[in-house]
């Protein structure tokens, strides 16, 4: 998302929205929300998720509205407050095991512009590499407790093997995807996206 530094701290409107001024809210929303929704759906790709995103972001300005800073940019917080917003919803979804799937394939919160998309293609890349070069049974292992989401006592009953060697094998497959990073393509970028992956 991109937004200007522009300050607005002698902005009449923005401190009616303060004062609880529904009409400077209304205002308020009218003239940011068609540019907060075009960069939502960019991330998330869904119509109807960008809206609700959309409208947790303008609920959470008014509830908080005294909190706003008009020493500082408006539209920067604005963007402060869609990122995590965006952020929280693809956590949420990443432990969903019906949408890990797609967290994994299409994940590109951090990156909006079409450069930054192909820095973030490739780094997906090199996260699958790093999953296929395991062992076929840890990588077994792994897919069903961080894609599938399944628990170990799950996989363990599944796989016939303990509770214990399932840990094991997640402990040593986070090991080595995270060394594997560290060797292939932009360090910052994929371990940002494997942040993503190990917290499902």
């Amino acid at each position: 998302m991109e937004f200007s530094n522009e300050a607005i701290g002698d902005d009449p409107l923005l401190q009616e929205l303060i004062n609880g001024d529904k009409k400077a809210f209304t205002t308020v929303y009218f003239k940011y929300s068609a540019q907060l929704y075009s960069n939502i759906l960019r991330l998330t790709k869904c119509e109807e998720t960008s809206k609700e995103i959309l409208q947790e972001l303008f609920l959470k300005i008014w509830e908080n509205r005294r909190q706003i800073d008009v020493s500082k940019s408006f539209r920067s917080y604005l963007f402060i407050i869609a990122q995590n917003l965006v952020y929280d919803y693809f956590r949420k979804a990443a432990r969903d095991k019906k949408l890990g799937d797609y967290i994994v394939s299409s994940a590109a919160l951090y990156y909006s512009h079409s450069e930054e998309t192909v820095i973030y293609d490739e780094s997906l890349q090199h996260i699958n590499q790093a999953i296929n070069q395991l062992s076929p049974v840890r990588k077994q292992v792994f897919i069903l407790c961080k894609m599938e989401g399944k628990s170990y006592e799950e996989i363990a009953a599944l796989m016939k093997i303990s509770p214990s060697t399932i840990s094991d094998h997640i402990v040593k497959a986070n090991r080595a995807i995270k060394k594997y990073l560290q060797i292939h393509g932009d360090l910052a970028v994929s371990l940002l996206i494997w942040t993503l992956l190990s917290d499902i």
